[in-house]
């Protein structure tokens, strides 16, 4: 299978691209910048925002993973999300594409917030594309927790809602989800996928202290406001039934360097 992948040198695309390639997908990235093709990879140079090189991109392609994102920088958040969503799932109609598989993130439809709005907005771009269509909607990755966690650290104090709770998720995880999906075809639905634990966030914060040596308090502050309460309702996801869409590696094993 012929497969193009936005957003391949963000974190996920890094997983995703050569997982896809050593399993024997002819695998074109997409990035802003030329590279070299090299191990089984064709690279390209395509800008969402603009929309130069996307039709290109997309030419000859079976199946496209949309993992391109740009949170929070304004307005150039909307020339990737939703300008860019559009412009792909055109050309990806236009090039009579079998499948587009959009990444977004658990908690878009439920929680206020301005980038996660703009998920969800592309979410229905790519629903009304035309083109058949599967959209995951992912946990935060350990790494964006850990992120988080170590920007608070600094201030000597971790400052946690301990209401809030999630499915930190691996993306490695992540990639091999993605990776069956391709190989299972177009869903037509929406798919949460967290990782194998639903952890407060103090819990994920004792963890990470004791993971990496830091002796620091934990103040425990409830969020306020119908943002607060929307994270706390909104963050974990139902991982689907029986636990059949969620991940293996935990958060514990992320810290551990598994």
């Amino acid at each position: 299978m012929k497969v193009l992948v936005t957003g391949a040198t963000g974190r996920l695309g890094s997983a995703v691209t050569p997982r896809l390639a050593a399993a024997g997908h002819e695998v074109r990235a997409m990035s802003r910048r030329a590279r070299a093709s090299a191990d089984g990879v064709e690279w390209v140079a395509a800008d969402l925002a603009t929309g130069e090189g996307v039709a290109e991109a997309v030419s000859g392609v079976d199946a496209v993973l949309h993992l391109a994102s740009a949170p929070y920088r304004r307005g150039y958040t909307d020339r990737v999300e939703l300008d860019g969503t559009r412009r792909l799932a055109a050309a990806a109609r236009e090039a009579g594409a079998g499948h587009l598989v959009y990444v977004s993130i658990i908690g878009v439809d439920r929680i206020p917030w301005g980038y996660f709005r703009s998920k969800l907005r592309a979410e229905e771009i790519v629903r009304r594309s035309g083109v058949p269509w599967s959209i995951v909607r992912a946990a935060q990755f350990h790494e964006f927790v850990e992120r988080a966690i170590a920007a608070m650290a600094r201030a000597r104090v971790l400052v946690v809602d301990p209401g809030i709770s999630g499915r930190p998720v691996d993306v490695r995880d992540v990639a091999a989800l993605l990776e069956r999906r391709l190989g299972t075809g177009p869903t037509g639905r929406v798919e949460d996928f967290g990782g194998p634990e639903k952890l407060s966030l103090d819990e994920l914060a004792r963890q990470w202290t004791r993971a990496r040596g830091r002796r620091l308090p934990l103040l425990r502050v409830r969020v306020p406001g119908r943002l607060g309460r929307a994270f706390r309702q909104g963050l974990a996801g139902d991982g689907g039934p029986g636990g059949e869409h969620r991940g293996e590696i935990t958060w514990r094993r992320y810290l551990e360097g598994a």
